[in-house]
């Protein structure tokens, strides 16, 4: 499923570049990019239906639609300068943190846990998920095309209002707000410089990271009700990972 949401977000993005590859929508077309993606979530759900599991099966269901929402959330806020905090966080947590829950709410519903740890689970992946695209759209601007995998500035060109972009607008002087705002209208990298010299003027950097730890700090809270063992150590440390990764 994870695969198939990123074929069809690099077609619905233009992306070129994907971990460091051509993405496969460059190399064989969106058409074919679009199709590969439908088999793979059907895939997903002839997986599904073979554990027999009426709750595994509506948990991915409401995933995929919830998903598909944010997706297009995000299209409508697109080339909006307009876009508010809430508007950007509620779209993160459809297209990025709902597949993050639903994957760690499933480990703990196939294992047959109470319906307290399930929760737990699910707060678990949500904060992550919330977490980890906080620091990719921070990474559009702070990290380098060979780090991160894919081109520096798509979500700019593109004319998406994430955080950083945003935070930079609100707190930056009139000709950066003006320069930022024009930008997200129209889209382009023209002033990828000075916006980039924006955003790190006024701290917006450290302030999505700010939120993206508080967002990793309640996933470890949601944590608190599993005993240790050596799974619960991975799941800390993969909270960790989400806001200290360079790519």
């Amino acid at each position: 499923m994870h695969t198939a949401t990123l074929l069809h977000d690099d077609v619905v993005d233009d992306s070129k570049l994907r971990r460091g590859q051509e993405t496969a929508n460059i190399l064989w077309g969106s058409p074919a990019s679009v199709l590969v993606g439908d088999f793979l979530y059907s895939k997903a759900f002839q997986l599904m239906v073979a554990l027999e599991n009426n709750l595994v099966l509506e948990v991915l269901a409401d995933a995929t639609n919830i998903i598909a929402e944010g997706e297009v959330m995000q299209l409508l806020s697109c080339n909006d300068p307009e876009t508010t905090e809430k508007q950007y966080l509620d779209t993160i947590q459809h297209k990025t943190a709902k597949l993050f829950e639903a994957a760690s709410g499933l480990g703990a519903i196939i294992a047959r846990n109470s319906e307290d740890k399930i929760l737990s689970m699910n707060a678990y992946g949500r904060h992550i998920g919330t977490a980890f695209q906080l620091i990719d759209d921070a990474l559009d601007y702070e990290s380098s095309s060979e780090a991160l995998g894919k081109n520096i500035g798509d979500d700019l060109a593109e004319g998406k209002p994430t955080l950083p972009l945003l935070y930079a607008m609100w707190n930056g002087t009139k000709q950066e707000s003006t320069i930022i705002r024009e930008t997200i209208i129209s889209g382009g990298l023209q002033h990828l410089h000075e916006i980039k010299d924006a955003i790190k003027s006024t701290g917006a950097i450290q302030y999505t990271l700010k939120l993206a730890q508080s967002e990793a700090s309640r996933g470890l809270a949601a944590l608190e009700v599993l005993p240790h063992s050596l799974y619960k150590s991975a799941l800390e440390e993969l909270a960790f990972f989400s806001t200290d990764r360079q790519s």
